[in-house]
């Protein structure tokens, strides 16, 4: 249902942008992303629930979600990464109230995560 993209390698100050493609009923969904660092929990990042936008305050200035609904893709552009941004990413999908937003049990979706690793 998910696919998630755009991972990789790149030097603090630099920027990724992650593709989300959905499918089938995923489509209509809330989507978010999260991030999970190893031997950490996993975190919100930001998402997306109709016009309301959330980001997590870490990222916040630094990471903007945008959504194509014609090509169902969501996007999340990195910019201004620091070496604390590295995790694995992974989109989600699913159909929370905005209470819920920012807690990955509200989504019922999940992409196969892709590596960011940001270097110092």
């Amino acid at each position: 249902q998910l696919q998630a993209s755009g991972g990789g390698l790149v030097q603090a100050g630099g920027s990724l942008r992650l593709s989300c493609a959905a499918s089938g009923r995923t489509s209509n969904y809330a989507m978010a992303w999260f991030r999970q660092a190893p031997g950490k929990e996993r975190e919100f990042v930001g998402g997306r629930k109709g016009g309301v936008i959330y980001y997590a305050d870490s990222v916040k200035g630094r990471f903007t979600i945008s959504r194509d609904s014609a090509k169902n893709l969501v996007y999340l552009q990195m910019n201004s990464l620091k070496p604390e941004d590295t995790a694995v990413y992974y989109c989600a999908a699913g159909t929370p109230i905005l209470s819920t937003m920012r807690t990955h049990s509200a989504y019922h979706y999940w992409g196969q995560g892709t590596q960011v690793t940001v270097s110092s």
